[in-house]
């Protein structure tokens, strides 16, 4: 049964990268030769392949990605790999003083909130949906950004990628090892993908190719032994930092007490004393 990978995304060239991947044939995941992609976004990919079929998706909606999933299970019977990539960049401050008619404040725009962090989540519902129902499970990718961890003063689009973060740290204890699902995330620092003119950003600091942040999804849907993890890429050079960094500095602030592990201690004790969820 051929393989099939999802790529999810608005505008951004990484993922119609990943879905044309040339990397060696441990990480050749996408539709070359034996497989298949099923490509959403809200404009066709540039490039052409007879195995990579896409179908035109506003992840800002529930019922066109829900739409993608199912055609692509129907295409081709499973769903192996699925890549989050949506986004669009920051719209909002939190300090624009834009009036209505009526000289009140206008509510600022939701558009970052809606497409990177709610279209994130939502597509990775879906995948579960599809993959726990496999006996294969599958693999997640999500486009998290090297602003999910540092400060960065496009506040929506700093607060849909924390988000995106945490989405990661909240679903992997969840998955792994209850359900065969892996579930990681890409953290790239500036990238030449349409977001911002490669030529002005180039003024102040090089950028690096879809082509080289494509390596790391490979990556991550390659290794079956990555679980949660999240890498960071700037100028073709690649390292984990959740695991590596982001995670023990937490520890060192709270100790062997996390708050997952308090949590599942209450859970068990409610559990124990036959206490209902409500």
């Amino acid at each position: 049964m051929p393989r099939c990978n999802l790529a999810m995304q608005v505008s951004s060239d990484v993922g119609c990268r990943v879905s044309y991947s040339k990397s060696p044939p441990t990480l050749r995941f996408t539709c070359m030769e034996y497989q298949g992609a099923q490509f959403g976004d809200i404009n066709e990919p540039p490039l052409q392949h007879e195995n990579l079929i896409f179908q035109k998706t506003n992840v800002a909606s529930w019922s066109e990605p829900s739409a993608l999933f199912k055609a692509a299970k129907s295409t081709y019977g499973r769903i192996d790999h699925v890549f989050a990539n949506a986004g669009i960049s920051g719209r909002t401050t939190s300090l624009e003083e834009t009036p209505d008619s009526n000289g009140d404040l206008v509510e600022p725009d939701d558009r970052v909130y809606q497409l990177n962090l709610k279209g994130c989540a939502n597509t990775c519902a879906l995948a579960i949906h599809y993959m726990r129902r496999q006996e294969t499970g599958g693999s997640i990718v999500v486009t998290a950004s090297a602003s999910s961890f540092q400060r960065f003063r496009l506040v929506d689009y700093t607060m849909a990628k924390h988000g995106v973060l945490g989405l990661i740290r909240g679903l992997q204890p969840l998955l792994h090892p209850q359900l065969p699902i892996r579930v990681n995330g890409i953290s790239p620092r500036w990238t030449a993908t349409g977001l911002a003119p490669k030529e002005f950003i180039e003024t102040v600091i090089p950028t690096q190719t879809p082509a080289v942040v494509a390596r790391s999804v490979a990556l991550l849907m390659a290794d079956e032994t990555r679980h949660g993890q999240l890498i960071y890429s700037i100028q073709g050079r690649f390292s984990e930092i959740e695991e590596a960094v982001l995670l023990p500095a937490a520890e060192r602030i709270v100790g062997d007490m996390s708050e997952d592990l308090v949590l599942t201690k209450l859970q068990a004790a409610a559990a124990d004393l036959g206490l209902s969820k409500g």
